[in-house]
Formats: C-alpha cells, structure tokens, sequence
C-alpha cells in the first residue's frame, strides 16, 4: 500500500483464510458455557451461481472427496440453490462432529478456490441452537476472512436478535476474527444449514 493510498483512504483487502475455520470447534466450547448454543451438524457454503461442465466436475470431486469418509452416512454435500439465486453447497454430519464438518467445509472452499471458482465465494457458515429453540449461524466471510454471528427470530419475518448477535460479538471475541464492521454482517435468510 502507498502514500496515495494512505491519503485516499484506501485500503488493501484482507486476503482469504481458509484456516480460520479451524477456530470454530473451541469457539463452539465457548459458545456453549456462555450461552447455551450447541452445534446443529449442519454447515453449508455459499457462493454466486455458476454454471457448466467445470463446476460440475468440482462437484462431482468434492462429493468424491468427501464420499471417501467411512464416518459419514448419508449424502455428504447437497448442492442447493436459495430464493435469491445464491448456490450452497451443504454438509450435516451428527451434533457431535462439529470437527468434522468444519474439515467439510474446509474441503469445499478449497476446492472451490483451487479451481477457480474463488471469485464467486460468498460465505461458510455452521448452525447452532439453543435449548430454547433460538438459532445462530457463525458466518465466515470468505473475502473480509471474518466471522459474525446471525441470529434469525422464530417465525416467517425476516427479523433477527440483534442483541444477541452484539452479546455473542463480545463472547466470541478471543475465539474467532470477529468482522469489526457491523454493516458487513448480511442476514442470509432462508439459508441451508441453518
């Protein structure tokens, strides 16, 4: 970055990293003493539409890749596409293998970006719930390599827990790269894996 840069107010954007996936796992032990929240087993990956015969053959080897755990029972990665035209490609293992799924999804992303198709990654994100029945989604962003916590209200509006997104902000801090810009932290209604 240079002086014009400096002047200008630019800023240099933060590179992807994939491995701060990893970090979910002791995030999810704090999660749970703090709050309550419990993994789902369910985690998908987002990214913009692509279409063709090279996407497909990414598909066909994640599905592979991950067909190849002697663990997994049931179809390993669901590919589906949402109501605003985003694609996810969704993994569920047990509540127990959250380290398991983040290896998923870990899988996925690199896969996606080894071949190409790293300009159209949006976001990765892992379920939890409560007792209570509330849910939350930790949402990395692929191109801010951050985190933040999505909590949608029950019911058909599309209202979220605002303040307990800003409570989890605080609790997760030592855990995870939390995004620092709160415009940055996208509802992903309807989302798979959620």
């Amino acid at each position: 970055m240079g002086l014009l840069d400096i002047l200008l107010g630019r800023t240099k954007p933060v590179a992807p990293d994939l491995d701060q996936l990893f970090a979910l796992p002791s995030a999810a032990v704090t999660l749970q003493a703090a709050a309550g929240f419990t993994p789902t087993g369910s985690g998908a990956v987002c990214f913009a539409t692509v279409e063709g015969a090279a996407f497909e053959q990414m598909h066909r080897e994640v599905q592979a890749l991950l067909d190849a755990d002697t663990d997994r029972t049931g179809p390993p990665v669901e590919l589906r596409r949402d109501g605003y035209g985003y694609s996810w490609l969704v993994s569920r293992r047990s509540p127990d293998q959250l380290p398991d799924l983040v290896n998923d999804l870990h899988a996925v992303n690199t896969s996606l970006e080894v071949n190409g198709f790293g300009p159209q990654l949006l976001c990765s994100l892992a379920g939890f719930r409560d007792d209570g029945g509330r849910r939350l989604a930790l949402v990395y962003l692929y191109k801010r390599g951050s985190f933040y916590p999505f909590a949608p209200l029950p019911g058909a509006a599309e209202r979220r827990d605002t303040a307990l997104e800003l409570q989890l902000r605080a609790v997760l801090g030592d855990d995870l790269r939390i995004e620092p810009d709160l415009g940055r932290w996208f509802p992903v209604w309807g989302a798979p894996g959620l």
